[in-house]
């Protein structure tokens, strides 16, 4: 997936109000950019640190920049943007990059399913068949170089595991996919420590059928690629 526009490195000041960032560039001058991350950003927000921004020529928008990337411990790339991750993986799929879920004839995103959710990515078979494959963005790195997830209490998170569950009881295949788009990540665990309730259910949806990929992502100033699978690691509570 390459960026719509090329990438306008600055750094970062503060982030606040969720969706907003004020950023310097390298002129000196500091924008006001949209931030695309509803999440806490744990770690992908330090004081001073390298940022990269697209900026639209579209004058009917608020805000002309938005922040893509971010320079963690001033040795790796992450990927703040949360609408991109079902793209890369939808394209991933659509090139058969993933094997686990090649096969499929028709891929459809955001098909409604469950209690008012949409799935990002429906596959079905030319048998009918169908897999239900849910994306989550993995940029929390802590020690070792494992990545967490969720980086924040998320009710949302485990409603999504538990519709997974239901639709293997209803006959279907059903994936919750980590799409790590975190340069410094080699393996992925949920945050038993952040939100204990997702971790527990978690290990619940596993064993009723659910199955989880990880992918690792390469990043830089001008594109991302989904790259290889990473091990998915069960959480370790205290």
């Amino acid at each position: 997936m390459k960026f719509p526009t090329p990438l306008i490195e600055g750094k970062l000041i503060k982030r606040y109000k969720r969706f907003l960032s004020d950023i310097q560039l390298p002129n000196g001058d500091v924008v006001v950019a949209h931030c695309p991350n509803t999440g806490s950003m744990k770690r992908c927000q330090q004081d001073g640190a390298r940022v990269w921004l697209s900026k639209s020529n579209n004058l009917k928008r608020k805000l002309a920049y938005a922040w893509e990337l971010v320079e963690v411990d001033e040795k790796y790339l992450a990927c703040i943007n949360t609408g991109y991750p079902n793209k890369l993986v939808g394209e991933a799929i659509a090139n058969d990059v993933i094997k686990e879920l090649s096969g499929y004839a028709e891929q459809k995103a955001e098909v409604k399913y469950g209690e008012k959710s949409r799935i990002d990515w429906l596959l079905t078979g030319e048998d009918g068949r169908k897999c239900y494959v849910e994306v989550k963005n993995v940029t929390l790195l802590e020690e070792g170089g494992r990545g967490y997830f969720p980086d924040a209490v998320t009710e949302r998170g485990r409603k999504h595991l538990y519709e997974l569950a239901k639709m293997v009881e209803e006959g279907h295949r059903a994936v919750m996919f980590f799409c790590v788009s975190h340069t410094g990540i080699d393996s992925v665990t949920p945050a038993a420590h952040i939100d204990e309730k997702y971790a527990k259910a978690f290990e619940e949806v596993i064993a009723r059928g659910v199955e989880v990929l990880a992918y690792n992502v390469t990043i830089n100033q001008n594109e991302m690629t989904v790259l290889a699978r990473v091990p998915v690691l069960m959480p370790v509570f205290d």
